[in-house]
């Protein structure tokens, strides 16, 4: 067998190079992945190089030797570098397995027909010889593209941050350029979204690692039809950048439901340079989400009283203190019954009425709580100034509350000046 291989070694080589024309014409016409990245020139060479390598080690494996790897290494290295599918690349290995198998006895047929029947042992060794060659051509395929990939990940993640944090000039051409290579409009409706620190990773399928829709590479819940979403895990937290296109903001609540965390959202903006703005308001949004209570979605839109209140933390302290420090400094029952009343009061728009059906009790014993509290604060209910007042020093006590570390309480102070005066009582 070695000596009719070595007879016809220089027809052999000649029929190689036609068959490496014949196979580069048939793929380009069947296979579009070839024909878009690769034109016929190289992927002829390609071809021919990967025939050549079959016919030697066909040639090596007949002898006993080792077959040579390090071309087919170098091949799908090469292959993965340029985006060639791997399954239009191994179609091709096959295909030309084939092919040296047939230009091989056509070779050995012009010698010598009566060769033929000899060649037969030959054809165990060139499929051993072609699985080798594809597996080397397949492993350093998926660790190129693994690298690749993880390399793009990276990339992208980056760019991700340099939008939500702010580190990209907003109008600048590193935003843009950041924006582009995210596949983000320069123009649109976007919103971001910041999930409570600790909360599980979202389950499901994103889009896959390095591409567009998930440079984060992390999983999430699929997102509705028309709505992109970029998630980013980091140490201190999830967050998703969310192309809205025509879904309204609301459409980010069915996308976090399956969550089960607490999440803040920002408003809508509507460039790539306000997505450190909106970063910063989702985690603001995200401080007026009840730390108990369950999973729970805030959209900062709806809390801006509240997100007032934490964006102003000692503000916020002086707040409690001026307006309600006479109700915090009473004993902890009594103190949790009046502020439980006033919140309940102004969930139910000041009405009595509804405030005591909440609160399981008399129409009258709430408006005995209501007026001991106008007594404490000196405010009215009757007054909207002081309502107002009223209703930010108790988001002011829910956030103190909610902190993830809270402190003591701060010691009552005097009485605020002003005497008490007694309002009408509400109406229910």
């Amino acid at each position: 067998m070695e000596r009719i291989i070595e007879e016809i070694r220089e027809d052999l080589s000649r029929r190689i190079t036609v068959t490496a024309d014949r196979l580069a014409d048939r793929t380009l016409a069947e296979d579009p992945a070839y024909a878009a990245l690769l034109g016929r020139a190289e992927l002829r060479e390609r071809i021919r190089l990967g025939l050549r390598q079959s016919v030697e080690g066909l040639d090596r494996g007949i002898r006993g030797l080792p077959v040579e790897l390090a071309g087919a290494r170098a091949t799908g290295t090469l292959l993965a570098e340029q985006g060639v599918p791997l399954d239009s690349l191994l179609h091709a290995y096959r295909r030309g397995g084939r092919m040296v198998w047939q230009t091989l006895n056509e070779a050995v047929a012009a010698h010598d027909p009566a060769a033929l029947p000899r060649l037969l042992p030959a054809a165990a060794v060139l499929w051993d010889v072609l699985d080798q060659l594809t597996d080397a051509v397949a492993d350093a395929y998926r660790g190129t593209d693994a690298a690749r990939c993880d390399r793009d990940r990276e990339r992208r993640a980056a760019l991700l941050d340099a939008l939500l944090d702010g580190t990209a000039p907003p109008d600048g051409p590193a935003a843009a350029e950041a924006a582009d290579r995210l596949g983000l409009p320069g123009r649109g409706r976007f919103a971001v979204v910041v999930l409570a620190p600790g909360a599980p990773v979202a389950p499901g399928s994103r889009d896959a690692p390095g591409s567009p829709g998930n440079p984060g590479g992390s999983g999430g819940p699929p997102a509705p039809d028309g709505l992109r979403v970029l998630w980013r895990i980091r140490a201190d937290g999830e967050t998703a950048l969310v192309e809205l296109g025509h879904h309204p903001l609301e459409s980010v609540r069915e996308l976090l439901g399956a969550l089960g965390s607490r999440a803040g959202v920002s408003p809508v903006v509507e460039g790539p340079g306000d997505l450190a703005r909106a970063h910063r308001l989702a985690a603001l949004a995200l401080r007026t989400a009840p730390a108990s209570g369950g999973p729970c979605t805030a959209l900062l839109d709806e809390r801006l009283p509240t997100a007032l209140v934490a964006s102003q933390a000692e503000l916020a302290g002086r707040l409690r203190q001026v307006v309600l420090g006479p109700v915090l400094a009473l004993p902890a029952e009594d103190r949790r019954v009046l502020l439980t009343t006033l919140g309940t009061w102004l969930t139910c728009q000041g009405s009595t009425t509804y405030a005591a059906q909440r609160l399981y009790c008399h129409r009258n014993t709430v408006s005995n709580r209501l007026r001991r509290l106008e007594r404490l604060t000196g405010r009215t209910l009757s007054d909207p100034a002081h309502v107002v007042e009223l209703a930010l020093a108790h988001a002011a006590v829910l956030q103190r509350a909610n902190a993830p570390a809270t402190s003591p309480a701060p010691p009552a102070g005097p009485t605020p000046a002003g005497t008490a005066r007694r309002s009408p009582r509400p109406r229910g």
